[in-house]
C-alpha cells in the first residue's frame, strides 16, 4: 500500500489501475522454464505474465488484503478466463503466503524499476 501512496504523491497524477480481477501464480514445475520474453522462469524473482503490456516494464500489484508487490513483465498469460495476471511464486507469497487466487488491482509503473 505504501508503494501506491508514494507513486501517487511523486506523480501528482490520479493513478488508475490498468487491470482489475483475479491473480493466480505459476511455477517452474507447472509450466515451461522459458518465458515469452526469452528469459528463464524463476520462482524466486518478482515477475509476472499478462496478455498485454511491454516486456521489461514494471507493474505494482495490489491485493485486496492490502499487500503489494512490484513485478517485471516477462511472459504472456494467463490463459484462464477471468484472470488478469499470473505471478511468480515469490510474488504471490508476498501478497498472500497461502492463497492460490487473489483479487488484485494492477498498476503500470513503466520501464524503469521504482526507486523504493
Amino acid at each position: 500500500m505504501f508503494e501506491l501512496i508514494a507513486l501517487m504523491i511523486l506523480s501528482q497524477q490520479p493513478v488508475q489501475p490498468c487491470a482489475e480481477g483475479i491473480a493466480s501464480f505459476y511455477t517452474v514445475a507447472s509450466s515451461s522454464t522459458l518465458t515469452a520474453s526469452g528469459e528463464s522462469l524463476r520462482d524466486d524473482l518478482f515477475t509476472c505474465a499478462m496478455l498485454e503490456g511491454e516486456f521489461g516494464h514494471y507493474y505494482l500489484v495490489l491485493a485486496e488484503n492490502g499487500n503489494s508487490v512490484v513485478c517485471k513483465l516477462n511472459d504472456r498469460g494467463p490463459y484462464v478466463k477471468n484472470r488478469v495476471i499470473d505471478l511468480s511464486l515469490a510474488a504471490m507469497r508476498i501478497l498472500d503466503g497461502e492463497a492460490g487466487l487473489l483479487k488484485v488491482q494492477v498498476f503500470h509503473l513503466g520501464p524503469n524499476p521504482p526507486p523504493f
